[in-house]
């Protein structure tokens, strides 16, 4: 059996690792445009930092070292530039001299990835325009910053790429300005957790501008002036374009493959094409949506390596399914981790599903332990079933476990009981008897079964203006109400409510908030059992005061509920 494979990095590499563990007579072919088969993708940007120092650490495996390890013919800098699916050959050709030959195959695995984003804007093909995808492009980028000693960068675009560069341009020194289309960076997140992004890029001195539509690139004297479209021109000495991808699926449409969304490649459960003896995986196929069953296009590297093996699966006779992707991803941005699985709240209400989302504000382990560091933890629930549909994580430190723990329950359709039966691992150092994960189950559980009604800050504050019957009540302690608030709530501390119960208004219904949500649901259960209708604002006055202020709240040394510690 012969078997050639277009393109290397996750999915290829992986599919040809596994198909000689599994066939150790198979000819296995590798075509590789660029000039590295294997190599750290997600790790580029860290390069262009310094942060990673050594290129032959990008490098995981070299056309020798899969040779010797696997026999695998890897054949770098040489582009299939057609398929002939009747005959089954692939037209080869050789980047070096422009040469081209045929290569027969009994299988064949595309694994082309995703090409940038171009948005066809004038002047986007400038000397000082960049794009990030290969190890060529990472080479570049870094030699033209140690030759040309920038001091601006434009980053067009806020999803991991567009982050991750401008961090690491950051940290280098330059100055960053990131342009983002939409209201908010990185579309994995609500808009109200990445309001926390937003203020930790500009407390780094990042220029955030939001809302902003690029129209155009012109560059003079080592300049490039990037306009937009209220006018204003952004001036730096280089830019970076990270608007997206797009499925590189070129070949198999050529070659009269069934196309899926986007004109990704159309796959089955064992990553078979539309024709029975080519499969692909990686960036470039439609996968499921495992939460809505709905198709999807999800870049990420771990679908692409289990999408890799399940190929070669099936190519030697051992039937496996991919069930699908949920985009599970992490994001360091300068001290923060930001991370997140399934689908935010905006993108279930848009799927058609009757969701809520619980906030809560934990430290990833006791505070009486020293290092404690406080995350905000938002968690999407499915109001009739209690079912986990999402979840996102920012902090400083437990934030990737926490989701992984999510990632799970997603996957295996658990509910908000299951998350508080959860039996994690706990030391003072680790984690909390409660942990953040049993504590949001704990939070889905009491609004599921009427313990507590909850509202979010938009409709908070919306009530308190529009309708009479509603009254905002603030139970943080004086200090705390002292150093800021909203005007025309109420104030009774939580320890001095049941002796206060005379001075708040009975025929109101009683919108409670604390620092992050704790006290005023112990306010909540207090006030209810003495005749009071209340309900909970999720996410207490610190994420109103990140979302809506753009306030820094201290991540280090907050116990409970948002107090200082010792306070």
């Amino acid at each position: 059996m012969k078997v050639v494979i277009i393109g290397g990095v996750a999915g290829g590499a992986s599919a040809a690792a596994r198909l000689r563990r599994l066939d150790e007579h198979a000819q296995i072919v590798m075509i590789e445009r660029s000039g590295y088969v294997s190599y750290a993708n997600c790790g580029l940007p860290y390069y262009i930092g310094g942060t990673i120092t050594d290129r032959s650490k990008l490098t995981l495996q070299t056309p020798e070292s899969f040779r010797t390890r696997f026999d695998i013919d890897v054949r770098v800098r040489q582009e299939a530039i057609a398929i002939d699916p009747e005959a089954r050959t692939v037209t080869v050709r050789r980047l070096d001299d422009g040469s081209e030959y045929i290569e027969g195959y009994d299988k064949l695995i595309l694994s082309p990835g995703a090409r940038p984003v171009m948005p066809g804007l004038p002047g986007e093909d400038g000397e000082r325009l960049f794009t990030l995808r290969t190890v060529e492009d990472t080479y570049r980028i870094a030699d033209f910053v140690e030759r040309e000693r920038p001091g601006r960068v434009t980053v067009v675009g806020a999803g991991f790429i567009g982050l991750e560069m401008a961090e690491n341009l950051r940290e280098r020194g330059l100055e960053v300005t990131v342009v983002q289309r939409g209201d908010h960076v990185l579309p994995i997140f609500d808009a109200d957790m990445a309001a926390l992004l937003h203020n930790h890029l500009r407390e780094h001195g990042v220029e955030l501008l939001l809302n902003a539509n690029v129209t155009g690139f012109a560059e003079h004297d080592g300049v490039v002036a990037t306009s937009l479209a209220d006018g204003r021109v952004i001036e730096s000495d280089m830019v970076m374009l990270s608007i997206g991808v797009a499925p590189e699926s070129t070949l198999a449409r050529e070659a009269g493959l069934e196309l899926g969304l986007r004109g990704s490649i159309k796959v089955d459960a064992s990553m078979r094409t539309s024709d029975e003896h080519i499969y692909a995986v990686g960036d470039a196929v439609e996968v499921v949506n495992v939460v809505t069953e709905a198709p999807a296009l999800i870049a990420l590297a771990g679908p692409a390596n289990k999408q890799g093996r399940i190929a070669a699966n099936a190519i030697c006779g051992r039937e496996s399914a991919f069930a699908g992707s949920q985009g599970s991803s992490v994001l360091k941005l300068f001290e923060l981790d930001a991370a997140a699985t399934g689908l935010t709240l905006t993108g279930a209400r848009r799927a058609g599903l009757d969701a809520d989302a619980v906030v809560l504000s934990p430290a990833n382990h006791a505070t009486y332990y020293p290092g404690a560091e406080t995350m905000t933890l938002k968690v999407v629930f499915e109001r009739q079933t209690g079912r986990i549909l999402g979840g996102q994580a920012i902090g400083r430190g437990g934030v990737d476990k926490r989701i992984d723990v999510l990632a799970v329950a997603v996957r295996a359709r658990m509910t908000a009981s299951d998350l508080a039966e959860l039996d994690l691992a706990y030391a003072p150092p680790y984690s909390s008897a409660k942990d953040p994960v049993n504590m949001a189950g704990f939070m889905i559980e009491n609004i599921l079964e009427g313990l507590v009604d909850q509202v979010g800050w938009d409709e908070a504050l919306a009530l308190s203006t529009a309708d009479e019957n509603v009254a905002l009540l603030d139970t943080r302690t004086a200090g705390e109400h002292a150093r800021g608030g909203i005007e025309g709530a109420l104030h009774i501390p939580v320890d001095e409510l049941r002796e206060r119960l005379e001075e708040l208004p009975r025929d109101k219904r009683l919108l409670i908030f604390c620092a992050s949500g704790l006290r005023s649901y112990v306010s909540c259960r207090i006030l209810a059992q003495h005749g009071f209708t209340c309900a909970n604002i999720a996410g207490g006055y610190s994420f109103h005061a990140h979302v809506e202020r753009g306030g820094a709240v201290p991540h280090t040394c907050v116990g409970d509920c948002g107090l200082p510690v010792g306070a």
